[in-house]
Parts: C-alpha cells; sequence; structure tokens
C-alpha cells in the first residue's frame, strides 16, 4: 500500500492551515485530549457551577473544527480527529454528529496509520485490519464493543505498536515533552492506562527526541513522559530499577544543553520505600531550593479501604498494613521528597464506587496531616487537586446540579483549596521570576486568586452545611506540627 513521503505531509496549527488545505489535501488530522470538556478535571469544576456545563477547552476545541470545516468547503479532504479524548464523542454522540467530523479514530496507530489514512481516502476499511465501532467500558470496567460507522480502531482492544514500530518526534515536542514508556501496569480498577501493553523506550531513542528538542526547539529540559515514572523497566512484584532509572537521569543530564530533568508521572509508594534512590536521583539532576523537581502522583484517596479496594497494587513493593498504614505509607513518600526537592502534584477523587462519608473524611484527615507536616524545618510541598467521578448517565444529560456533591466531598474540596491556597501565599514570592515590581505584582495576583477560590469554596461549604471547623482540624485535633510518622500516627 501507498504510503506518504514526509513532503506530502505537513504539521501545522490553525493560524497557518490555510496555507496547507487546498484542492489537493486529502487528510485533515487532529489529535485531542478533553474536546467537549467532559474528562475528569474539566468535569470537577463544572459540579461547583452547576447549570448546563459549557467548558472553555470545548469552545476551543469546537472553534477548531469550524475553522478547518470551513478551510475544506468544496474541498475533497476528509477530517479524521484521534487521541486520548475520543471516549468523550461516545458518550456526546449528538455533538459529534454536529461538528462534521467524518472519522474518529481510537487506539495507538503509529504503526498502521498511513494505511488507515490510504484507507479512508480510498473510501473502504479493510476489516481484517481495523473494525468499524469503538471499545467502551461497563461499570465493572469491562470492555465492551459498539458498532458505530463513524468510528474506526484496531480488530482488537489493547493492539498497538511493537516498540520498534514507534518513530521518534522529527520535530520539537509541546513544551519538550519525550516519552520514556508506555503503559503502566500499576492496575488500578479505574484507569484505562494501565490495559495497555507495557513498552520500555530504549535510551537512545530517548536522547534521540531530547536532542531535537534542544537543537530545533531551543529547550533546555528533558520532560520525561510517563504514566509511572517509577516503573521504568522496574523488577518483579514493581521493585524500582535503581541502575535504570539512574542510567536515565544521568545520560539525560549529559545530554549538551540540558539543565533541568523532569518526570511527569510517579506513585508515592517508591520515595517512600525508596528514600536512597530518590536522593541518589535527586543529585543527579542537582534539585535544590532553586531546581525542584515536580511530578504527579495519583494520591487518590485518604481512606485505606478505598485504596485496597481500587488500587491494590499502588503501593507496591510496599504493602499496606505489612509497612505501614496507608496514611503512613503516603507520609514517608511526601517526607523524602520533600528533602530531596520533590514537589508532588496530588490529585484526589471523590465519587470512587462503594465510598462512604468515613472514606471522604480520612481523604480530608490525610490532607490536613501533610499540610501541617515537617521535614528538617521545612513545610512538606505539595499541591492537591480534587476531582470527581462523575457517572456517564449524567454526562449525557449535558446537566450539573451542584447537588451531585455530597456534604463530606465538599469537605475533600475545601481541604484541598484550603492548602492550596497556603502553599500559594507560601511560596509565589520566594519562587516567581523577575524585578522586584514584577515578584510583588505576581505574589498579589496568585495570592489574592488563590484566597478568593478557597473562600469561595468556604461559601460552598458552609451552604451545603459542611462543619467548617471539622475540615479544617480533622486528623490533626491535637497535633498542629507533625515532624515524624510516631507524631502522625498520634495525631
Amino acid at each position: 500500500m501507498q504510503t506518504h513521503s514526509r513532503n506530502e505531509v505537513a504539521v501545522t496549527d490553525i493560524t497557518n492551515a490555510h496555507k496547507f488545505i487546498d484542492a489537493d489535501t486529502e487528510i485533515i488530522a487532529v489529535s485531542t485530549m478533553d474536546p467537549l470538556g467532559i474528562g475528569p478535571l474539566t468535569m470537577s469544576y463544572a459540579v461547583l457551577f452547576g447549570g448546563d456545563f459549557y467548558a472553555w477547552v470545548r469552545a476551543e476545541f469546537e472553534e477548531l473544527i469550524a475553522r478547518l470545516n470551513k478551510l475544506r468547503t468544496g474541498k475533497k479532504a476528509k477530517l479524521v480527529v484521534g487521541g486520548p479524548g475520543i471516549w468523550e464523542f461516545t458518550v456526546m454522540r449528538d455533538v459529534f454528529e454536529r461538528l462534521n467530523i467524518d472519522y474518529a479514530v481510537q487506539g495507538e496507530t503509529e504503526d498502521i496509520l498511513d494505511n488507515l489514512f490510504n484507507q479512508i481516502i480510498e473510501g473502504r476499511i479493510d476489516r481484517n485490519m481495523f473494525k468499524v465501532g469503538y471499545t467502551t467500558f461497563d461499570e465493572q470496567f469491562h470492555p465492551k464493543v459498539v458498532e458505530d460507522e463513524k468510528f474506526i480502531a484496531r480488530t482488537s482492544y489493547g493492539a498497538c505498536p511493537k516498540l520498534e514500530e514507534i518513530p521518534t518526534i522529527v520535530r520539537p515536542s509541546i513544551k519538550s515533552m519525550v516519552e520514556i514508556m508506555r503503559g503502566c501496569g500499576v492496575g488500578c480498577d479505574f484507569c484505562e492506562v494501565t490495559l495497555r501493553p507495557l513498552r520500555y523506550y530504549t535510551i537512545d531513542m530517548i536522547k534521540k527526541e531530547v536532542e531535537v528538542n534542544i537543537k530545533e526547539g531551543g529547550a533546555n529540559r528533558a520532560w520525561l513522559h510517563s504514566d509511572e515514572f517509577f516503573g521504568y523497566k522496574h523488577a518483579h512484584s514493581f521493585v524500582p530499577n535503581e541502575d535504570a532509572l539512574v542510567e536515565l537521569f544521568t545520560e539525560m543530564m549529559n545530554i549538551k544543553g540540558v539543565k533541568k530533568v523532569n518526570p511527569t508521572h510517579g506513585r508515592i509508594s517508591i520515595p517512600a520505600g525508596y528514600p536512597e534512590l530518590v536522593e541518589k536521583l535527586s543529585k543527579i539532576v542537582k534539585a535544590g531550593p532553586t531546581n525542584w523537581i515536580s511530578v504527579q502522583t495519583g494520591l487518590e484517596t485518604g481512606s485505606e479501604e478505598l485504596a485496597k479496594k481500587h488500587m491494590p497494587t499502588k503501593t507496591l513493593p510496599l504493602k499496606i498494613g505489612v509497612d505501614g498504614s496507608w496514611h503512613e505509607i503516603v507520609w514517608r513518600g511526601l517526607q523524602t521528597q520533600t528533602k530531596n526537592y520533590w514537589r508532588s502534584a496530588f490529585t484526589v477523587q471523590v465519587g470512587q464506587a462503594e465510598e462512604t462519608d468515613e472514606d471522604n473524611w480520612e481523604t480530608v484527615a490525610l490532607i490536613n496531616k501533610l499540610s501541617n507536616s515537617y521535614v528538617d524545618g521545612r513545610p512538606f510541598e505539595f499541591t492537591v487537586t480534587p476531582m470527581l467521578n462523575v457517572p456517564l448517565g449524567r454526562i449525557k444529560s449535558h446537566e450539573f446540579s451542584k447537588s451531585l456533591l455530597n456534604r463530606t466531598q465538599i469537605a475533600v474540596y475545601y481541604a484541598s483549596y484550603r492548602h492550596l491556597a497556603k502553599i500559594a501565599v507560601r511560596n509565589i514570592g520566594s519562587e516567581s521570576k523577575g524585578n522586584i515590581a514584577t515578584k510583588a505584582a505576581l505574589t498579589g495576583i496568585l495570592g489574592i486568586g488563590s484566597y478568593s477560590m478557597m473562600k469561595f469554596m468556604e461559601l460552598f461549604a458552609r451552604k451545603a452545611g459542611v462543619d467548617i471547623h471539622k475540615a479544617k482540624n480533622f486528623g490533626i485535633e491535637h497535633k498542629k506540627r507533625i515532624e515524624s510518622v510516631t507524631e502522625l500516627i498520634n495525631s
């Protein structure tokens, strides 16, 4: 089958798209992550304001598609959309129809994308290579196939390119981000990523992509993306591969032009159980007061019961009960991170299956404990963002009532935003760049913004009947400064 050469393919933004879409254009392809604004994080704000929710990201996506449709009017070009946000079109099928998109493509496709585009151009889809339809999941997170002529997917869910079939980037990536692995393997029952097979990029592949960003994009950072950094080439029972991680960081720092190295996602159990590893990695990348290593961490809950029920392997190789309570493992992990200048951006969920009010109060307690903990005289460094598991039925209705959050879930939101306001006021001035006037202005703007959001949440919580005194103090009633696991237990 015909393959397309590089001079037949253009990668552009919308402002320059008109230069490339003409009578000879055959495919216009768009990748998206949250096209209709119903991703977990976006939805978490929707429930605070209620009504007929229309997110800014959706407005931007619809504007993009409208402009592309205008450019291809009267031409033969087909409009094809792919990326991790495709599931949203399966939920809001009517919106998809109105956008006049020809096809939505589900799954990883690097190895067969050229075949797919040729088949779309020719107007015939090879049913031995692709299925017409999409995979969705039931309430038990089991996959099921839905036939739909507008959707194209691989013949079997989970099919994907092998490592050697994934091409390295040839132009700079957004924010200089490069992949180091695909898949996760941790097995949380609320996450689709864990269903993808693990593939680890070689050091040479990673270096090649970083060098593209350095030489052609003017970047000075190696931003290493994965869904589980500490799982890179991990051993049995998720024991971290220290040699592989040390080699990865060392090789990245040795690339000419690289000044900073940063992973994107990593679980908290590894810093808790392997503090020497984190210390070693920190020294390699020269982490310090002016070079914090930020990492997104799915904390998800403060409830030990929910942690064991929905993400039992997230703590491996540590085990809840054997190596400490869930609160103790998280606390030790964050202690290690703060000590070595790593800052976790935690996410927590409310609305998980079989969740109780007690579970949510345990999440409030954990946030409060961490917010009032110190190591080496310094407060624990972390942010925490609450997210809501919204039922698909509610999403389909397009209506989001403020009553979707119950009192204890709102208490989790309040505790989260209270801590965010606290850390914003504490750190904005010291970490902002520029002259004194610029720093002062930035500190004022962001400080007022974070304080205003916290006060909004407090008013929201009070109106919902949340015990504000309890939300502020639950978990730390008898201890306002926690500096050890023993004090954590006794708080």
